[in-house]
């Protein structure tokens, strides 16, 4: 067996140095390798992210800025696969605008909307006309 092993050596050895290029020597034909980089690491450490976590949560934000009327708030949880929330915003009229809702994977998507406040509109004003005045250009007031 040794015999075979420095015999195969020998011929990959001859291959490697172009004694045995096909040249009318015969078709032998060795592959060449590309060297290969072996470097030693310390192992990695891989996070793992469970894509099949329970989802639960419970966030809420709110703005009031009295400078530009931007009033709004939102407050929402979960608990699996049950939402529930709310939002409130101030329309334009100055009523405010609250919507409650509701999911889950039996129900669906259900909102309840409800306007509190009293709607304010803008009153038109009315002016009134003038009477177009008319000019005399005649004699008498200093153009020609």
């Amino acid at each position: 067996m040794f015999a075979k092993i420095v015999a195969f050596a020998t011929l990959v050895a001859c291959a490697s140095a172009g004694l045995l290029g096909g040249h009318g020597l015969g078709a032998i034909s060795v592959a060449h390798a590309a060297p290969i980089a072996i470097a030693a690491h310390a192992p990695a450490h891989h996070e793992t992210v469970d894509y099949f976590a329970y989802p639960k949560y419970e966030f809420n934000y709110g703005v009031a800025d009295g400078h530009t009327g931007d009033h709004k708030s939102q407050k929402e949880s979960r608990d699996g696969d049950v939402v529930k929330g709310s939002y409130t915003v101030a329309e334009p009229d100055g009523t405010l605008r609250t919507v409650h809702y509701t999911a889950d994977d039996h129900n669906g998507f259900n909102a309840i909307v409800t306007r509190s406040g009293h709607a304010v509109h803008p009153q038109i004003v009315h002016s009134h006309a003038v009477a177009p005045v008319a000019l005399s250009l005649g004699h008498g007031h200093g153009l020609h």
